[in-house]
């Protein structure tokens, strides 16, 4: 559908023709980290932008350009977020929910009616300036989940303010309140993001270097070897290790290694395979359980690499979310 668009970009005066798919595609990656970040949730993030462009779509004739095409759009998604998680729990990972570091050798417990945290798959150019809105930083594992210990409103202020970088005047506008309620919603989000939030030091290495892959290779390696042992060398003194839907998280790389005894279903060389992949702008690694004479999937691995070791890694236990990241349904 052919429609008058004025000012489509926000810069320049006059109107132009053309086809609002042609005008909003190049913004949709951006979206999906927005609603991501928002949600927690590529499954809720995905469904959220086609409601986003769809009420974009419907309205478009009566866009005016007073903002860019890409402003509006970002308002359009948050708030179709903020009606979204309307009386929706939060997105937990197991470290989030305030119990004490688990016993590697107790039974593990499964909550599966939890919504847990989800991770995002890598996509897109680097260099393209909708992957900087979307940059490593800000869609780390560890970030979404801090941020999930903030309203919805809080999350909406924080992000917009200091991911997307629009003045407090523009997001007043864009949630329908005033500057000063959106100045007190952000100072309380930092606030509680601070006291939840990885430390400014715990600087990851990016997935692309070759000390992460390196890393990554030797992780892979141990597992596929069934040499288990050999990860204790990988892990920092104090890496966590955690696996929704399971509730305990372990801390140290004593207890990782004696949880992964105690609990893999492998039992020698050549049980598991593993295939390399990036989610959250970090390094993974997707694993494949043999079952007769195929792999099948089995967990998705999200490590943070620092340059001491692995410092953290989420097992996902969500056959679901392979396909997302572009994985063979078995190998």
């Amino acid at each position: 559908m052919s429609v008058l668009i004025e000012n489509p970009i926000g810069e320049g005066p006059g109107p132009t023709s053309g086809d609002f798919s042609t005008h909003a595609e190049p913004y949709r990656r951006e979206l999906l980290a927005h609603c991501y970040r928002m949600t927690g949730s590529l499954h809720d993030a995905e469904d959220l932008v086609q409601e986003t462009l769809l009420r974009a779509w419907k309205s478009f004739d009566r866009f005016e350009g007073k903002s860019s095409l890409r402003t509006w759009l970002h308002r359009i998604a948050t708030n179709t977020c903020l009606t979204a998680l309307e009386g929706r729990q939060r997105r937990p990972l197991p470290t989030g929910l305030g119990a004490p570091n688990s016993d590697p050798t107790a039974e593990l417990v499964e909550r599966a009616e939890v919504p847990w945290l989800e991770p995002l798959p890598h996509g897109g150019d680097p260099a393209d300036p909708s992957e900087i809105v979307g940059s490593r930083e800000s869609v780390r594992l560890a970030f979404v989940a801090a941020l999930q210990h903030l309203s919805p409103r809080q999350r909406a202020v924080l992000l917009l303010r200091d991911v997307l970088q629009w003045k407090a005047a523009e997001v007043a506008e864009a949630i329908g309140t005033s500057t000063a309620a959106v100045n007190s919603l952000l100072q309380r989000a930092r606030s509680q993001l601070d006291a939840v939030s990885p430390s400014a030091d715990d600087q990851l290495v990016a997935p692309d270097s070759a000390e992460a892959q390196d890393l990554l290779a030797r992780y892979i390696a141990a597992f596929e070897s069934y040499d288990i042992d050999r990860l204790v060398e990988l892990f920092t003194t104090e890496a966590v290790w955690e696996m929704p839907p399971y509730t305990g998280w372990y801390r140290g790389a004593r207890d990782i290694i004696a949880l992964i005894h105690q609990q893999c279903p492998a039992e020698r060389p050549g049980d598991m395979r593993m295939v390399p992949f990036v989610a959250n702008g970090q390094s993974g690694a997707a694993m494949y359980m043999r079952a007769g004479e195929t792999y099948v999937p089995f967990q998705l691995h999200v490590l943070d690499i620092r340059p001491d070791g692995v410092s953290h890694v989420v097992a996902f236990l969500d056959e679901s979310l392979f396909p997302k990241f572009g994985l063979p349904e078995s190998l």
